[in-house]
């Protein structure tokens, strides 16, 4: 399954440099807002150093890593659900995502002009926030219209899709996002949630944009921000990490131990993106492939099975599975099947992150 992150927040604060250091790409960064009026996509490797074992011991001839497609999507500022600043594109764009990357700006620098006069990490999210709840009220209000013309019908549905809408209101009215309500709701009553495409039911990541000093006062309100919400916070230069990603590899590692730090920042932002969403991963691995498959937490074999090929998923009749530790230990599947580590599972069987399946199936 792919997986899309929108990265969002006021213009200035450090977004396409970001989007630069993630992917390679040359997205416009400049000291004015709405330099980035189309949102660009960057694919990015899923960082898993699993994945450089299984093909060593495979010497598989080909790789198939875990991706995320990063949008880089153009500032938000106050207004945007009335389509200021070309809100309404902005917004249009944020609901196609999975999940939300928040750049939150800590660094000052007077060259680089902020829209609201000075740093202030809370307020900035504050603005961002209260524009996507009333983005999603205007939503919710066009669904309203709809069901009241069809609550003639008495259908059960739509009187229980009325109370549904008339919760999220409220909650969206007190300037709570609708992930608040999401923890406590039913899996019945959220699958019909997400029909709605709310953008505040997304999963969010905040970003803290730091200058190369850090910002220790700033990092700590973000952290507050986001223990309230139960949202997650990664912090990062996101000019050194673009300078970094410029840098071939020998010496970005170079320049990475002189620091004293093992791996860039951005790694552990793909990363606690990628965890976001409560994904994990599993491999087939052999000398024609390895291959890193995304699935969610507690997916079961059948359905695993089917992100390698729909047939395995119709006529799935078991899964070989052996730990990726296990594996390394091993060497090799001759050797596992030796010392009775590579279990033969059926269909209830819950993948787990780090297992390497065969899948035996009927065609």
């Amino acid at each position: 399954m792919g997986l899309s992150i929108g990265i969002v927040g006021l213009p200035n604060v450090g977004k396409s440099t970001l989007f630069n250091a993630l992917s390679r790409a040359k997205a416009q960064a400049s000291n004015y807002p709405f330099c980035t009026i189309d949102p660009n996509i960057g694919v990015v490797e899923v960082p898993d150093p699993r994945i450089d074992a299984l093909v060593k011991l495979f010497s598989s001839k080909k790789i198939v890593p875990a991706i995320i497609e990063f949008y880089d999507i153009a500032g938000l500022v106050k207004g945007a659900h009335k389509g200021e600043g070309l809100g309404n594109k902005f917004l249009a764009h944020i609901r196609e995502v999975d999940a939300i990357a928040h750049v939150v700006r800590c660094f000052t620098a007077e060259d680089v002009v902020h829209v609201e006069g000075a740093v202030d990490p809370r307020r900035d999210i504050e603005i961002i926030e209260a524009e996507l709840i009333l983005a999603d009220l205007a939503t919710i209000e066009k669904r309203f219209d709809s069901i009241r013309k069809a609550l003639k019908s008495g259908d059960k549905d739509i009187l229980r899709t009325l109370h549904l809408l008339e919760k999220i209101k409220e909650l969206l009215d007190k300037g709570q996002p609708a992930r608040t309500l999401a923890s406590s709701m039913n899996s019945d009553d959220l699958k019909l949630l997400r029909e709605f495409s709310l953008i505040t039911l997304k999963p969010v990541l905040y970003v803290a944009n730091v200058d190369e000093d850090g910002s220790p006062e700033q990092i700590k309100e973000i952290e507050k921000i986001a223990r309230e919400q139960g949202a997650r916070v990664v912090t990062i230069c996101s000019k050194l990490e673009a300078e970094i990603a410029e840098l071939p590899i020998d010496e970005a590692k170079s320049l990475l131990e002189g620091m004293g730090v093992k791996e860039p920042a951005l790694s552990q932002l793909i990363r606690s993106s990628y965890e976001l969403l409560n994904l994990i991963t599993f491999f087939t691995a052999g000398e024609k492939e390895t291959h890193a498959w995304t699935i969610q937490k507690g997916t079961k074999g059948p359905q695993a099975a089917g992100k390698i090929h729909s047939d395995m998923e119709r006529g799935f009749i078991a899964a070989e599975v052996i730990r990726f530790s296990e594996m390394i230990d091993c060497g090799s599947y001759p050797k596992a099947k030796e010392k009775g580590l590579l279990r033969t599972e059926g269909k209830e069987y819950v993948v787990e992150d780090g297992d390497i399946v065969v899948i035996r199936f009927n065609v």
